[in-house]
């Protein structure tokens, strides 16, 4: 593989991107997708958020031939981090809605506009830094090792998508 020595700045910084893709895979296929239903019709509930992060866990855990100690201490994290973001979904949908009302309206509203972006902007960043430590957590508790095996995967995986999610409409 590479030494973490040898890479310069700007790679060093690629290669952490890469790691959050991996992780961000816990937001892909874990934490963003177990916010909403099987089409994104809806929240779970906690009982199929738990089966779908048990599941993306059990498969992760494989391809990086987790030890059981290191089961034990990713298991929370993760949990805890995707029933926090959980709920992010909604926010977003009652946005969304928001905005439409907001730009379809006769007399256009540019400071709620701007309030609106800010909000959301502001739940998006906190979402992120909740997000990015999960993802420092989990990464402790892996090998140097593991965490590349990680990051190849999903480098892997979003290369298929054309590195965005969902196909072509994102």
């Amino acid at each position: 593989m590479f030494s973490h020595e040898d890479l310069s700045p700007r790679r060093r910084f690629f290669k952490l991107a890469a790691l959050s893709t991996a992780v961000a895979g816990l937001a892909g296929t874990g934490f963003a997708a177990l916010a909403r239903g099987g089409r994104g019709d809806g929240p779970l509930d906690p009982a199929e958020l738990e089966e779908r992060l048990d599941r993306f866990l059990k498969h992760m855990y494989v391809e990086i031939d987790a030890t059981d100690a290191q089961k034990q201490k990713i298991d929370p994290i993760v949990k805890k981090a995707a029933e926090e973001l959980r709920p992010l979904r909604a926010k977003v949908r009652q946005a969304r809605r928001e905005g439409i009302k907001l730009f379809s309206a006769d007399t256009l509203d540019r400071g709620a506009i701007e309030r609106l972006r800010a909000e959301q902007m502001s739940a998006a960043d906190a979402a992120s830094r909740r997000f990015t430590t999960a993802l420092e957590d989990v990464a402790e508790v892996l090998t140097p090792e593991q965490r590349r095996t990680l990051a190849a995967r999903f480098e892997r995986h979003a290369g298929r998508r054309g590195g965005r999610r969902g196909g072509p409409h994102g």
